[in-house]
């Protein structure tokens, strides 16, 4: 069973929509028959909303599911409520982004184009602060609560079990000096050692690589059960999307792999961060 209550959700719901489709009944047929609107079936095959064991249990009556499965379902339900360590800091962590957490910290893979700034998962508390800091609706306490959750997230790459890490960055995240050129040294140093980890690869795209396939910082996330598909995820200022059929996840891939052609082997974008590092210790 998948291990945060976001990927929890977000297991139930695919569950639950797969039974109403094998019984080939619409989301307003199923409402109608349980007493139920169509729009509160609807949210609980999304998970935009929280589900009940009680709610789970009649619909697993009403789709004749086995004991087995209607008991796995519910406990899915009952742990999706309980909070994730990340949700603890408030204000710290917009809501759209505990959901991009919860279901991170169950990846088992994750690549990631980051054309602007260097990669979350790779950054210095100070890099981090810098960044939080910029924002001037944070107060200097969700500051702290923010640079305390992205580095928290930073342990998943060192976890017994950690997730194959692909990340490409364009030249430009490694060059733009964020603080000053003290703080970008120690920030690229960082950088060096967790792509010197065994499941993390770097690829930087460089300044004359040429076209390439992306519009924007973007991440895919794949999960290690069969039934939960990969996702894509890209954020902004305010809110965050989330897009998982097929035909996304595809074309996601394809630009991604594009990405991969167009960037520096492993071992020359190490050089080349190396190389950046040189001049910011001059």
């Amino acid at each position: 069973m998948a291990g945060s209550p976001t990927a929890r959700r977000r297991r139930l719901s695919i569950e639950l929509k797969k039974l109403r489709e094998r019984s080939a009944l619409t989301c307003a047929q199923v409402g109608q028959a349980l007493d139920w609107s169509g729009s509160k079936v609807n949210r609980m095959e999304t998970g935009s909303g929280r589900v009940q064991p009680s709610d789970v249990d009649a619909l697993c009556r009403f789709y004749g599911t086995s004991d087995e499965l209607r008991e796995f379902l519910k406990s899915l339900a009952r742990e999706a409520k309980t909070r994730g360590w990340w949700q603890v800091h408030g204000a710290g962590v917009p809501e759209w982004f505990n959901i991009y957490i919860g279901l991170e910290q169950d990846a088992s893979t994750l690549r990631q184009y980051q054309c602007e700034l260097l990669p979350g998962l790779m950054q210095t508390e100070a890099y981090a602060r810098e960044l939080h800091a910029a924002g001037a609706h944070l107060s200097s306490e969700d500051i702290d609560r923010a640079v305390r959750v992205r580095l928290e997230r930073q342990e998943m790459l060192t976890r017994p079990d950690p997730p194959e890490a692909w990340f490409v960055v364009n030249e430009g995240a490694v060059r733009n000096v964020i603080g000053d050129r003290e703080l970008m040294r120690e920030q690229l140093e960082r950088v060096l050692a967790s792509a010197a980890l065994p499941n993390v690869t770097l690829q930087v795209l460089p300044f004359d690589s040429g076209t390439y396939p992306a519009t924007g910082s973007f991440t895919m996330l794949g999960f290690p059960a069969p039934e939960d598909p990969d996702l894509v995820y890209r954020d902004g200022i305010t809110d965050a999307v989330y897009l998982e059929g097929e035909h996304h996840v595809r074309e996601y891939t394809r630009a991604f792999d594009g990405l991969r052609a167009a960037a520096l082997s492993p071992q020359r974008s190490a050089r080349l961060v190396e190389s950046v590092v040189k001049e910011y210790a001059k």
